[in-house]
């Protein structure tokens, strides 16, 4: 009996590609799990007491606080209004994705607390108020543009009424002329 040609290829490419394409269950192979898990890592507003979780749950708290919207935000600034350090830079990192008015205490709120947490998380807190006060500086570099712009036409409309007055006393002159 002879094989097609395709059939045979198809079946020799198959065999060549070897098991690493067969689900796990088939392969034998154990299945690991993707994502190590620790068991107390659920907080919704994390702190500074489990240093196992410590990464994971102020990373979730700067993700949710991105995707956030204004209802969630004034729930979470509710549940976060201690004083305790590390209720003021969840705070901080909360009122960093709000809006404009919110960058400028959240920025001092940093600055004012973020050498009071652990040093494993200093940096991620730092990189976060870098991103913030760039954030800030942008919109600050908007703002001038922006009073730039409308000088520019206030300039331009004032310049236009001279130039409007200008041509009516060349129109006057031309006519004058025209009549003697």
């Amino acid at each position: 009996m002879m094989i097609p040609r395709p059939l045979l290829l198809c079946l020799l490419s198959a065999g060549l590609t070897g098991c690493q394409w067969l689900p796990a269950q088939l392969s034998g192979q154990p299945r690991e799990p993707a994502v190590e898990e620790h068991a107390g890592c659920y907080a919704e507003i994390p702190d500074f007491g489990e240093p196992a979780c410590l990464l994971e749950e102020w990373v979730a708290l700067g993700l949710a606080s991105q995707r956030g919207d204004r209802e969630w935000r004034d729930v979470t600034l509710m549940r976060v209004s201690g004083d305790s350090h590390d209720q003021r830079l969840a705070r901080a990192v909360v009122m960093a994705w709000g809006n404009e008015r919110e960058w400028t205490q959240a920025s001092e709120l940093f600055k004012a607390d973020l050498h009071t947490a652990p040093s494993r998380l200093q940096p991620l807190l730092r990189y976060w108020l870098n991103e913030l006060e760039g954030r800030r500086a942008l919109g600050q570099r908007l703002e001038e543009s922006r009073q730039e712009r409308l000088a520019v036409e206030e300039e331009k409309a004032a310049l236009d009424e001279k130039l409007d007055a200008l041509t009516d006393i060349e129109r006057n002159i031309n006519s004058r002329q025209q009549t003697e």
